[in-house]
């Protein structure tokens, strides 16, 4: 059970004053990052403002005090925020609370049942193809309050591709006031870290945008135009449940689930690099889902393990879970008591907030990297799932990208498979094959199987095939790794096609898993024990001395 174990309960046995000092520093300067941050990704996500902060309290303290990393920082994500915009526009916020919930109780099963290592399976090329085609959809969703366009009424904008046609269609409403605001906010951003490192440069790019748009005439939206804020804390909503609503929610829940496991694993993984710690990765899970079922229940959207805001919680001295939970009551506090100042930040502004996250999530030097040196295989299972991100939607994308990768991978491991007659003498690459040959009589035919016999590759067992001098068939197979039921029914035809032939079967050095199999099977009775040898050397003997006494 010490997987499942907290880490903030092991960190509490050696707990000092000094190490929570430094804690509640790092906890501090981590909510100033997460404020912005999580209004940007909450109206990124289709939402109020506040329920990004509603998500980073509630999910951000329970994730922290359950999980089981020592340094990760839980909240709204990039990666979330097109899934939920368009849950939202579909299924309104009782659908998202749904599939939220149903997330969670899929991620505590996950951690429950030790799966947390199963995240692993994902490829990478698809982590890195759709990563990046949400850092896209991102930018398009933002371009229409960076460049203050009003989208043409009656056109439909949940999907990215709905987005450009409208924003085509709206860009005469182009407005030369925002587009300054937003590039203005995006060099802050891009210039700040360059000249300090202790204020986030998000943070300043909110304060320039506010101080613009009161000091300078210029016509700019605001959130407080668009959206009614409310710095009261969020009290628990039930939605109305149906059978309906629970159907239509779990593809939606399964997606929300699997993107929050591998996100914050991954989160957990750059963590223990670090500080050179370990994570333990079903306890992480177990919180992941408690703190998203929490999250829903107050009001907020999908939360997972934010890389950036995790690193920015190492680099400051932040070194166990009160960190994170110092971090979700501050900004408990600052919803309380300056929420309604959060009304005067430009739209703009939070585009600009929003295209420095997809930038630095989008990873398009790995991107490149993969495109450059890769095979051909895994190019097109990250340029698909890219593609697919961009132009459907992340559960498409996931869906297509594994089977894919599934159909790829059988490909490519059917063909390492090969099975290969014995060559003549004078072709052996050495003076012991040769001699080896010279003693094997024509009545023997010899085949050796190399690779995973599997479904993939089971046709080619057929092509074993013998004249009519053969008396006896070996069949080596010291370099079959493993053996499935499909290319062992293969297997069994060839001998029984054999035995009615009156050939005789001998298996040379068949490894531990494909002799299991044959042995459950009952093969192993069936073809004789006695036709069982450990090496070509024994086989060899056998079938030349029934080969011997046929002939007397």
């Amino acid at each position: 059970m010490n997987t499942l174990k907290p880490m903030f309960f092991t960190s509490m046995k050696n707990y000092s004053g000094a190490q929570f000092v430094k804690d509640v520093v790092a906890g501090l300067i981590v909510a100033i990052i997460a404020l912005p941050l999580s209004i940007a990704l909450a109206l990124a996500s289709g939402v109020s403002p506040e329920q990004g902060i509603y998500t980073a309290i509630a999910a951000g303290f329970i994730i922290s005090l359950l999980g089981g990393s020592q340094v990760q920082i839980a909240g709204p994500t990039a990666a979330f925020a097109t899934i939920v915009a368009g849950i939202v526009a579909k299924s309104g916020m009782d659908g998202l609370i749904v599939a939220t919930i149903i997330a969670g109780v899929i991620l505590i099963l996950m951690g429950v049942l030790r799966l947390g290592g199963l995240i692993r399976f994902i490829p990478y090329t698809i982590t890195t193809g759709f990563t990046a085609g949400i850092a896209v959809t991102i930018v398009i969703g933002q371009l229409k309050d960076f460049f203050g366009v009003t989208y043409p009424a009656g056109m439909e904008t949940i999907e990215t591709v709905d987005k450009l046609k409208a924003l085509a269609a709206g860009f005469s409403t182009f407005s030369a006031h925002a587009l300054l605001v937003g590039v203005v906010c995006l060099a802050v951003q891009i210039i700040a870290p360059k000249i300090t490192q202790k204020i986030p440069g998000s943070l300043i790019a909110v304060i320039v945008g506010i101080l613009m748009v009161k000091l300078l005439p210029l016509k700019v939206n605001t959130i407080g135009d668009l959206y009614t804020l409310s710095n009261k804390l969020p009290g628990i909503h039930v939605p109305a449940l149906s059978m309906k609503l629970i159907r239509e929610s779990l593809p939606n829940g399964v997606t929300i689930a699997i993107l929050a496991a591998i996100e914050s694993l991954l989160s957990c993984v750059v963590a223990d690099g670090m500080i050179g710690g370990k994570h333990r990765s079903d306890a992480e899970l177990v919180a992941q889902g408690a703190g998203n079922i929490a999250s829903a229940l107050f009001g907020g959207i999908p939360a997972t393990g934010a890389i950036a805001r995790t690193a920015a919680n190492i680099k400051n001295g932040g070194r166990t879970p009160v960190a994170g939970m110092v971090h979700a009551v501050v900004l408990a506090i600052i919803l309380v008591v300056l929420m309604p100042l959060a009304g005067w930040i430009p739209m703009p502004a939070i585009a600009a907030i929003l295209f420095m996250v997809a930038y630095n999530m989008c990873g398009w030097r790995t991107f490149v990297r993969l495109v450059r040196t890769a095979p051909k295989s895994d190019i097109a299972v990250l340029v698909v799932t890219f593609v697919l991100t961009v132009v459907f939607d992340l559960v498409v994308a996931i869906e297509v990208g594994m089977l894919l990768a599934c159909l790829l991978f059988i490909k490519r491991s059917s063909e390492q498979m090969e099975i290969r007659g014995w060559i003549q003498p004078d072709e052996a690459d050495d003076e012991e094959e040769r001699a080896r040959l010279m003693n094997h009589p024509e009545s023997i035919s010899v085949y050796e199987i190399t690779g995973p016999m599997f479904f993939g590759a089971a046709s080619q067992i057929g092509n074993i095939a013998v004249d009519n001098h053969t008396k006896c068939l070996i069949i080596r197979m010291r370099g079959v790794p493993s053996l499935d039921i499909t290319a062992f029914n293969s297997l069994k035809e060839v001998c029984e096609e054999m035995k009615h032939d009156g050939i005789r079967v001998i298996l040379s050095h068949v490894n531990p898993q494909p002799m299991k199999m044959m042995e459950k099977a009952g093969f192993i009775e069936e073809i004789g024990k006695e036709n069982f040898c450990s090496n070509i050397e024994q086989a060899m003997e056998l079938a030349k001395s029934f080969v011997a006494e046929g002939k007397n």
